[in-house]
Order: structure tokens, then sequence, then C-alpha cells
């Protein structure tokens, strides 16, 4: 081969445009829940995120140690966040149990908490890179499936699932 000339690869390099994304521009939902059982006890969060048709996209949840449930539901938020971010939307509506998380973030009640301050800090870092972003509060039996994957992701820390 004359010098200067490059021969064709035989692994063409990646594309550099991602696959278009459907839910790009439209508002995700997410459903989210902590737990612990004790407050502080064996904890875990659950969270489903579904898009504007109600189709499921993810279901989440972990156990985290002994922790409080605050921490829990701050751990579900925060999951929450990762997911939409990490998938490319910019619109996430949140629905939570808890009232506290919910004030917090929506700014009407303080965080005086050193081990919630952190995961606030970070949730508001997460919110401030979204188009648009919304929590608002529901009672439990409005919140059944995050619940329930809370529940599971308990279980699965105690050795029950």
């Amino acid at each position: 081969m004359p010098p200067g000339s490059t021969q064709p690869s035989l692994f063409p390099a990646p594309a550099t445009k991602s696959a278009p994304n459907p839910t790009k521009g439209k508002w995700i939902f997410a459903h989210c829940d902590g737990g612990a059982r004790g407050n502080p006890g064996p904890a875990g969060f659950g969270v489903l995120i579904q898009d504007a048709d109600g189709a499921v996209l993810a279901e989440l949840s972990e156990f985290l140690g002994i922790q409080t449930n605050n921490f829990a539901e701050y751990s579900g938020l925060l999951a929450s966040l990762d997911y939409v971010l990490q998938n490319g939307h910019r619109r996430l509506r949140v629905v939570s149990d808890s009232e506290l998380m919910v004030k917090q973030i929506q700014g009407k009640y303080q965080v005086k908490s050193p081990i919630l301050r952190p995961l606030f800090d970070q949730a508001k870092k997460k919110i401030a890179q979204m188009e648009g972003f919304e929590i608002t509060h529901a009672l439990r039996h409005k919140n059944k499936d995050a619940d329930r994957l809370a529940n599971q992701a308990m279980d699965r820390g105690m050795r029950r699932g």
C-alpha cells in the first residue's frame, strides 16, 4: 500500500449518533417508595418507572442494609433520577408517599438531618439537569407497585425472598 493511504478497517467505527429515543421530550413517571423495618432497620427502596402511555420502562429495587425510612425514600428518588438521566429522559414526574421528602424537595421543609442532607443535595443536583421535574405526595394505597418493590428489596436483604 502506498505511504499515506489508509486501508479500510475490518471493524467499522461505532456510530456517533445514538438511536432515537421515542420518549425524549415527553414526561416520564416514577412511583417511589422506601421503607425500613424497625426504623432504623433492614431497609430498601422500590421504583416503578413508566412512560407517558403507562408502559413500564423499569422496576428498580435495592436492599440498603440498616437504614432509616427517610434514607430509603431518598434512595428511591435518587435511583429514579439516575435512571431517567442515564436513559436520555429529561422530564420526570415523581409520586412518593413520603410527605417529608416531597416537601423537602419542594422547598417547603428544611433538611435538618445530617444523614439526609447529602442525599437531598445529590437529588437537587440531578433535578437541575432535568428540563422538567415535578414531585407530588400520594397516600400509600396510590403507590402500591413501588411499595411492593421496596418490600421485595427488604425481603431479599433479610433472605426471605
